[in-house]
């Protein structure tokens, strides 16, 4: 296997300037605020030097698709949840054998899609007198191979997450389809927003949907454009990765 790249502190404050210089000409376009959009460093398969060296930086926000990654690269860096200054985002497909780690070092799950597991972290977030926020993941797509609710049982999934009071549901998240034209998904971006603005509260006053997880390297530009709150980038802050 070739050996991956690391980069280092300069490099990646470089390219963290060129993605939110990006991030504030899509936020000009939409008639928005950059400070409406968090950017969140993937760091799935790079090392905790990376995480460190994004952290040296200047990013407070990192994603991992992987709980065992999240949990050793938490141990070198804590969240916010274990009182340490940057704030772990849990993005990937979530088991309910590991939403115990999720509740002890994740600050934010971007993957919720089924009662069973909302059953489970409900659980082990009361054990741990913790409110866990949480994205409800939507399947936009359309795609077999992907996670998530299809369009049409997302509200009704909020509604029935109403007797779970230790589960935040601040928000919807979607991975778009690959798209060599970032133009080609902006409909999926746009029906995930259209889902969160048209739920009746009145069924769940617990859920607010105040944000919107959404785009990544390829499309987070046109992911903000349709009102993305939070941004998931990988690869184009660090480089291209190494899959096992």
């Amino acid at each position: 296997m070739a050996e991956q790249q690391v980069l280092d502190v300069p490099a990646i404050r470089e390219r963290l300037a060129w993605i939110q210089e990006r991030i504030e000409r899509a936020c000009r376009r939409a008639g928005r605020s950059p400070d409406e959009v968090t950017l969140i460093g993937v760091t799935k398969t790079f090392p905790v030097a990376v995480v460190q060296a994004a952290y040296e930086a200047g990013l407070r926000h990192f994603g991992e698709n992987r709980v065992q990654e999240l949990v050793a690269k938490a141990a070198v860096l804590p969240g916010r949840i274990e009182g340490g200054e940057v704030t772990w985002h849990m993005i990937g497909h979530l088991q309910r054998n590991k939403a115990r780690d999720v509740v002890a070092h994740a600050d934010w799950l971007h993957s919720l899609d089924n009662l069973r597991l909302a059953e489970t972290l409900e659980r082990r977030a009361a054990m741990a007198d913790r409110v866990l926020p949480c994205f409800v993941e939507v399947n936009v797509s359309g795609e077999p191979t992907k996670f998530g609710l299809e369009p049409e049982a997302v509200h009704d999934f909020l509604d029935a997450l109403a007797p779970f009071e230790h589960l935040e549901i601040v928000g919807l998240m979607t991975l778009a389809a690959p798209a060599e034209d970032p133009e080609a998904v902006r409909p999926q971006f746009r029906l995930l927003r259209r889902l969160a603005e048209t739920y009746d509260r009145r069924n769940n006053p617990r859920v607010q949907l105040r944000y919107l997880s959404m785009g990544m390297s390829g499309d987070f530009e046109v992911a903000i454009e349709e009102g993305a709150t939070h941004v998931r980038i990988g690869s184009a802050l660090f480089g291209p990765r190494l899959e096992p």
